[in-house]
């Protein structure tokens, strides 16, 4: 599982490396701090503000270059769904059933957020091209 959204991976789930026990990345000061609770509309999308301007802090890339990494960073989460899922199902021989489906539903709540960082990365008005890309989609779906 990768909370991070950097690029490291927090745990490895893989069972490859029994001895190794996860350690939390340093949080930088002013990086956001989440609180117990939902968040959603505005505060969803000021908490993916603050994890992009932690992340614009942290990065010694230029920016068009960390730009590009965040979007690439959408591969390996959906990489790590691919690894909770099969070993939710156990269709690993070597590994077993390695995962739950309450690792599946984490590494899919990875994916989302990553893509939220992408997103705002490229355009500060991130959340209205998503929510008019929803509405966009659930039109369609209406008219199928």
């Amino acid at each position: 599982m990768s909370d991070d959204f950097s690029g490291g991976s927090s745990a490895d789930l893989s069972g490859d490396s029994p001895d190794v026990t996860p350690v939390a990345a340093p949080r930088a000061p002013d990086a956001p701090s989440v609180t117990a609770g939902p968040l959603g509309g505005a505060a969803l999308w000021d908490a993916v503000e603050g994890l992009v301007r932690w992340l614009d802090q942290e990065n010694a890339l230029p920016p068009e270059q960390a730009r590009l990494l965040r979007i690439l960073k959408l591969s390996e989460e959906a990489g790590e769904v691919a690894q909770a899922v099969i070993g939710a199902t156990g269709q690993n021989p070597r590994k077993g059933r390695s995962h739950t489906w309450d690792d599946v539903q984490s590494e899919l709540c990875d994916v989302i957020v990553t893509a939220m960082v992408a997103l705002r990365s490229l355009t500060p008005d991130a959340r209205r091209v998503f929510e008019g890309h929803v509405g966009r989609v659930v039109r369609r779906a209406g008219s199928s």
